[in-house]
């Protein structure tokens, strides 16, 4: 296993099925801040579920299509970030993120999703990533402009999660990327 240091007491690794126990307490810690946006943060609500939701991101892992990873702070695992979707025959991908309350403003999402980012770009060779947030969730897009993606377009009204809401697309090309 790998671990990325993050400072600070924070370390980036891969967030993997076996770890459903420790994922399902994260989420019921986070599950107020995290729900409103991401939808399997209500879907993974006992131990089956969350390990379901983990399982689902090493299928994707497994099929070069998506991965997921953990940010744990000084131990506990206290977020995460992953790559949505992950296509090397396009060379594209999306990355998404959530935190708990307790490690805000740390960095620790600006430094875990570069990260990624830099490797998507610099060892997978991908073209374009993106960064889908509704346009009401202002920690999210602030966190989009920190890591150095613009703001390319609004889709209206095309994500559906407990209501009908506009998403923001945010972008960054491999030549834009300063790694």
């Amino acid at each position: 296993m790998y671990s990325v240091d993050l400072g600070g007491g924070a370390a980036l690794r891969p967030l993997e099925p076996w770890q459903a126990e420790e994922f399902l307490a994260h989420m019921d810690r986070a599950r107020e801040t995290v729900d409103p946006w991401i939808p399997w943060a209500s879907i993974s609500s006992d131990l089956e579920s969350a390990r379901t939701t983990l399982q689902r991101y090493a299928d994707r892992q497994a099929a070069d299509k998506g991965r997921i990873y953990g940010i744990w702070l000084d131990g506990t695992l206290v977020g995460g970030t992953m790559f949505v979707t992950f296509d090397v025959t396009t060379g594209t991908a999306e990355v998404g993120c959530w935190l708990e309350p307790s490690a805000t403003g740390r960095g620790l999402i600006t430094t875990a999703v570069r990260h990624l980012i830099d490797w998507a770009f610099r060892v997978r060779g991908l073209h374009r990533i993106e960064w889908h947030c509704r346009t009401d969730n202002k920690a999210s897009s602030s966190a989009a402009r920190r890591i150095g993606l613009r703001l390319e377009a609004t889709l209206r009204q095309n994500y559906v999660w407990k209501g009908r809401h506009d998403t923001e697309i945010w972008t960054v090309l491999a030549p834009e990327w300063p790694g």
